[in-house]
């Protein structure tokens, strides 16, 4: 039905770290009505161990959250939770959970098979892969890839920090960001034995100092965008989709002319029309807006939105492209805005939701 509410997952800190101050309780579920723009909440997941950040499996009935700690099973590691999803309320029940291998992971996704759950692990500067189990829940770590190297930043980049990995839609490939040691690692997705194999090329790689955290293809699956959190930028890579190859081709700011405060970029999203890319700025507390020429896939900036809160981590786009949420870290609310179809634009709506420390959001498609 065109109004049903839609429903989203928002995954959050319940234990604090050094850069965040965790109020959480676990997972909520907060509803949206496509009509206005008025969030509510709707269930609460509790005793999940910092569930940061959050991704659905294809098949819309389990759900999969890391568990962003460095002491799991009191060893340098984290852990990654699976759930299974009740498909008439969304309510979560905990199936069980897994090391990653690797401290603080922060970003997990799921192969478009629904085989295999991959996890980048930050602290650990790692990325693994665990299989899926017939009723959803995760098998033993499959993999498991070490990240060497180190680039220009003395405070931030003395060692590798993986910050999130993707997959393309052939399902060929995975790019795992990290920002230590300002590359996009390149993988061979491995199916059968679960394996993340070395590509040649190995990696993309930004400009020194970028520290590439999050990354996001454009709908013709022909470029991709990443974006630097230390120095608040994006590149715009060109995809070869036959050797998996990113080709860097252009590097823009995702701040506002004369802007000297200090901020770091978090999270990007294409429009689902491919005319559209937003980035998150923390610190300058905003969502930057960028047209996209259909050719190239170049950006130019567009403007400034301010996110109605302290520091915006993930946000989402609903898949109608007609709304943008915005999770406020520091501010313990999720805001909405309405985009303009025609110049992509962010109008508030006048309607946000009190979630303790929010961190990712993703829709619920049943």
């Amino acid at each position: 039905m065109a109004n049903q509410a839609m429903l989203i997952y928002v995954g959050t800190y319940t234990r604090s770290l050094p850069h965040v101050a965790a109020k959480s309780e676990g997972i909520y579920l907060i509803s949206l009505d496509p009509a206005t723009g008025a969030l509510a909440h709707v269930h609460k997941t509790t005793g999940v161990d910092n569930p940061s950040y959050l991704v659905l499996h294809p098949d819309g009935r389990h759900l999969y959250a890391v568990n962003e700690v460095g002491d799991y099973q009191d060893r340098d590691s984290g852990a990654v939770s699976a759930f299974a999803i009740d498909e008439e309320s969304g309510a979560l029940t905990f199936l069980n959970k897994e090391p990653t291998n690797g401290a603080a992971p922060c970003h997990v996704t799921v192969d478009a098979t629904g085989r295999y759950v991959l996890c980048a692990n930050y602290s650990g500067g790692s990325v693994s892969m665990h299989p899926i189990n017939s009723d959803g829940s995760l098998g033993r770590l499959s993999d498991f890839v070490q990240h060497v190297g180190k680039s220009v930043n003395p405070q931030r980049q003395q060692e590798p920090h993986a910050h999130s990995i993707n997959i393309d839609k052939s399902n060929r490939f995975a790019f795992a960001c990290d920002l230590g040691k300002d590359q996009v690692l390149i993988y061979e997705l491995e199916l059968d034995q679960g394996k993340l194999i070395p590509n040649e090329p190995a990696y993309g790689e930004t400009h020194k100092g970028a520290g590439p955290r999050h990354f996001a293809f454009h709908p013709n699956g022909k470029i991709a965008y990443v974006i630097n959190e230390l120095d608040s930028t994006i590149t715009v890579f060109r995809f070869t989709d036959i050797t998996g190859g990113l080709d860097a081709i252009q590097t823009i700011s995702t701040l506002p002319k004369g802007f000297e405060g200090r901020s770091h970029c978090a999270d990007i999203h294409v429009h689902p029309t491919g005319k559209f890319v937003y980035g998150s700025n923390r610190g300058h507390d905003s969502i930057a807006v960028f047209s996209v020429d259909q050719t190239s896939g170049k950006l130019t900036a567009t403007g400034h939105t301010g996110t109605g809160g302290k520091v915006p981590r993930n946000f989402v786009i609903d898949p109608s492209g007609s709304f943008l949420l915005a999770a406020n870290q520091n501010t313990d609310n999720v805001v909405v805005f309405r985009i303009n179809l025609a110049t992509g634009q962010l109008t508030p709506t006048g309607y946000e939701l009190t979630v303790p420390t929010p961190v990712c959001l993703k829709f619920w498609r049943r």
